[in-house]
């Protein structure tokens, strides 16, 4: 999985897509940043991670299109599949490659938080839990990422379908209140990655919330391994 990782890491870098995820993650997180808390002098986190989840709906895509998409486009996938490594090392280790791009942006976005302090006084526990489901949410939406990346030999067809199903899960809260059934509506809440998210917002961390999201993480991957396999046996 180490090998992998960095193999992966060593990509992102060498080729623009990196920085293509950074930097508009940073740029427009402090531009939002800016006009939201600094010109109403609130400080609160919301104008931060509000903006900055809708600009990891476009980028997040573009971070894990290629990571199996274009070994398969390359013929590179067999090689890579009969290596020594197994096949959920592999999916490991790619995951954990675009997560710590990810956690990076992440890391330095931090930044804007802490001149919260400057401006303002945040409640602690508030913009801690807020960072901590942000992180927690974008961890599933990017192992989500990877499986589609698993299924298509196409960037642009796995960055779509990537961008297409996380758009759905983003607005699924907005489609509860038109739903009449109650059995059904509590369905669709339960799934909802961003309901649970709401207990984070207030400083509220809970083990179950922390574990549907790792829960959601470990499906995905096990699906992208399932695939992985599937085509390696046939």
């Amino acid at each position: 999985m180490q090998a992998i990782f960095k193999k992966e890491m060593r990509n992102y870098f060498r080729t623009p897509i990196a920085y293509i995820f950074i930097a508009p993650f940073l740029a427009l997180a402090a531009l939002f940043f800016v006009s939201g808390v600094i010109s109403t002098q609130q400080a609160s986190v919301d104008y931060i991670l509000g903006p900055i989840n809708i600009i990891c709906l476009f980028i997040v895509p573009v971070l894990t299109m290629q990571l199996f998409a274009e070994e398969r486009n390359k013929k590179t996938d067999q090689l890579l599949i009969t290596s020594p490594v197994s096949v959920a090392g592999i999916v490991a280790g790619k995951y954990f490659a675009a997560f710590c791009v990810f956690l990076i942006a992440f890391l330095i976005s931090l930044l804007f938080p802490a001149i919260l302090f400057i401006i303002g006084k945040p409640v602690l526990s508030e913009m801690v839990g807020s960072y901590i489901g942000f992180l927690l949410i974008w961890s599933v939406f990017i192992s989500i990422g990877v499986f589609i990346s698993s299924l298509t030999e196409s960037q642009v067809i796995s960055a779509i379908l990537t961008f297409v199903i996380l758009l759905v899960l983003y607005t699924l809260d907005g489609f509860t209140s038109g739903i009449t059934q109650q059995w059904l509506k509590t369905i669709v809440e339960w799934f909802s990655v961003f309901k649970r998210f709401q207990d984070f917002q207030i400083g509220v961390i809970k083990f179950q919330n922390v574990l549907f999201y790792a829960s959601f993480v470990f499906v995905f991957l096990f699906l992208t391994v399932r695939n992985i396999d599937k085509r390696r046996f046939s």
